[in-house]
């Protein structure tokens, strides 16, 4: 995923800088390291990049070079996260506070940072309470992420979850339940979109996972009247959240 070498302005390079930062608690959305690296210093950032769950990239050092901007990367370059992460807990407290159901957005495979910025903006503006993305196969809150939520990162929490699938169990025993975006669903104006709802979205070519979508209560369709046969994954999300939006005002 080519798109990583954009987000320049969390680049961290080096042992010492990279293994500070991951000592002070910042969230590394990607660490690459060279491949065959196997000194103390490197095993030790390893070590610590494991114990967080962070995903590590080996990679020969032509294209570790090619990431790095100082030349000094001394054979290991993190991406740091731009804002920090949420857990999923303080959504249902924000839903809560504000006396209303709860509203998530959960997102699986998304990988454009512009995709996942328009969903966070929409997510705001429609007044879901938290937006949900997985650890894996995801891009994570990065610089271009934050742009294009225009400020909406600073108002929607956005949690960061290993397993999507045991996340909406947990969440189903907490009554909520799940609605996937999928060409194969039951037309959305026919479904009942009230009460604690948790939005699936998945990419436009693969769609959702096949687990997460028999976690899911139902699956929902957006009609489509042209010659292509998907819609971009941020725009599905605006169209399935305006219709939950629309049935809570009902």
């Amino acid at each position: 995923m080519e798109h990583y070498q954009e987000e320049k302005e969390n680049r961290i390079e080096g042992r010492n800088a990279v293994l500070e930062a991951i000592r002070a608690d910042r969230t590394i959305e990607r660490l690459y390291v060279q491949d065959g690296c196997k000194d103390g210093p490197v095993q030790t950032i390893l070590r610590e990049a494991k114990k967080r769950g962070f995903q590590v990239q080996f990679v020969d050092k032509v294209r570790l070079s090619r990431l790095s901007q100082t030349g000094k990367h001394q054979g290991v370059i993190a991406d740091a996260a731009a804002y920090a992460y949420a857990q999923v807990e303080d959504m249902l407290a924000l839903a809560r506070e504000r006396g209303e159901d709860p509203f998530l957005i959960l997102l699986d495979n998304i990988e454009d940072p512009h995709n996942l910025g328009a969903i966070i903006r929409t997510a705001n503006l429609a007044g879901a309470h938290g937006v949900i993305i997985p650890k894996r196969r995801a891009v994570g809150l990065t610089a271009t992420v934050a742009r294009t939520s225009a400020g909406a990162l600073n108002y929607t929490p956005v949690a960061r979850v290993t397993n999507l699938v045991k996340t909406m169990e947990e969440l189903k025993e907490q009554g909520i339940w799940f609605v996937c975006a999928d060409m194969d669903g039951e037309p959305m104006y026919r479904l009942n979109l009230t009460g604690p709802i948790g939005l699936v979205i998945g990419n436009e070519g693969e769609g959702v996972g096949r687990l997460v979508k028999e976690t899911c209560d139902f699956i929902a369709s957006i009609p489509m009247k042209g010659e292509i046969d998907s819609l971009n994954a941020s725009v599905a999300a605006g169209v399935l959240a305006y219709e939950i939006v629309r049935q809570r005002l009902g």
